[in-house]
């Protein structure tokens, strides 16, 4: 998308042709694995009901609700924190907005390390309470019972290899995974035991392109790649860095392009509305409601009151 298009969507013009909501018909895990070799795929991670709203209009095929809601939305460093329930809240917010996309639950650390009973019984959160048509879980090898649990739940599991945050202590920081030979072999051996498994999709992230266009050649689901070269069949990204939501100074990481700068929108506008009220130039009379003095001074007129509520719709 050029400068002058994000200009034009940013003042409300008219954009791109998006998909007809009531024409749609709501993706599957299915119906994404099929999308292999056919089309690339468009993954974002979402958090809440009119961001999920607008990426679906969009035509984004994917909305994860990551655990990068750690980072992104509540400040911390890293994605250890997420909690469950947290999650799980801010997945039924995604999927009840979400008509075409598949939202896609990421189980936070610790809710799938334990025992295979214990995955299924947070997955089936995501499902049940949360709206989600499946999950995603981090790792290789030592995942495999969880995820055949899972799938045994009749739940879809996406896979996630290379940088996985979750395993950020272990990996020593968020390092680039699948440089040298030896782990470049392991992953991709790992993304064929994983399929076998029966993972409908892979997100490989940061991991050199070389090796996600050999991991994408070799396996029959698509990969999803985030930091991971043009060679995977779909990509995603953290919302709030493709808009540049963010705090400022806040690193961006290399992989990202930036399609807006959303940072900057809410400053303006926030200096602006700051200096507005300060002045008093806001609220204006238009902005404002009159009283009818003489009907006020019924005591049976519910007065303000009233005008309030009449105005607003609230109660």
């Amino acid at each position: 998308m050029t400068k002058g298009q994000i200009a034009s969507l940013a003042t409300g013009a008219q954009g791109p042709e998006t998909p007809d909501p009531a024409r749609t018909v709501r993706l599957t895990a299915p119906a994404l694995r099929a999308l292999k070799g056919r089309r690339k795929i468009a993954a974002l991670t979402a958090y809440d009901a009119p961001t999920a709203a607008l990426l679906d209009a969009a035509g984004v095929d994917l909305l994860l609700v990551g655990d990068s809601i750690e980072m992104v939305v509540y400040g911390a460093a890293d994605t250890l924190g997420a909690s469950l329930d947290r999650m799980v809240a801010h997945a039924r917010a995604v999927s009840g907005s979400a008509k075409r996309a598949l939202v896609v639950g990421d189980l936070p650390y610790l809710t799938y390390h334990t025992t295979p009973e214990d995955a299924v019984r947070n997955a089936a959160r995501f499902v049940v309470e949360g709206g989600c048509r499946a999950v995603k879980l981090e790792g290789g090898v030592q995942r495999l019972p969880m995820i055949k649990a899972i799938l045994s739940a009749e739940i879809p599991v996406m896979g996630h290899l290379g940088l996985t945050p979750q395993s950020v202590n272990a990996l020593g920081g968020f390092k680039v995974q699948g440089r040298r030979a030896t782990e470049a072999r392991r992953i991709v051996d790992e993304a064929k035991r994983l399929v076998d498994a029966g993972i409908f999709a892979l997100v490989l992230e940061c991991v050199p392109a070389e090796v996600a266009a050999r991991i994408t050649e070799a396996i029959p689901v698509p990969t999803i790649g985030i930091g991971a070269g043009a060679g995977c069949d779909g990509q995603i990204l953290v919302f709030h860095d493709l808009v540049g939501l963010t705090a400022p100074g806040a690193r961006t990481p290399r992989f990202v392009r930036r399609y807006a700068d959303v940072g900057a929108i809410v400053r303006t506008a926030a200096a602006a509305y700051v200096a507005d009220v300060r002045t008093g130039a806001f609220p204006s009379e238009a902005e404002s409601f009159a009283a009818d003095l003489a009907e006020s001074r019924d005591p049976d007129h519910a007065g303000p009151v009233a005008l309030y509520a009449a105005g607003t719709g609230r109660r």
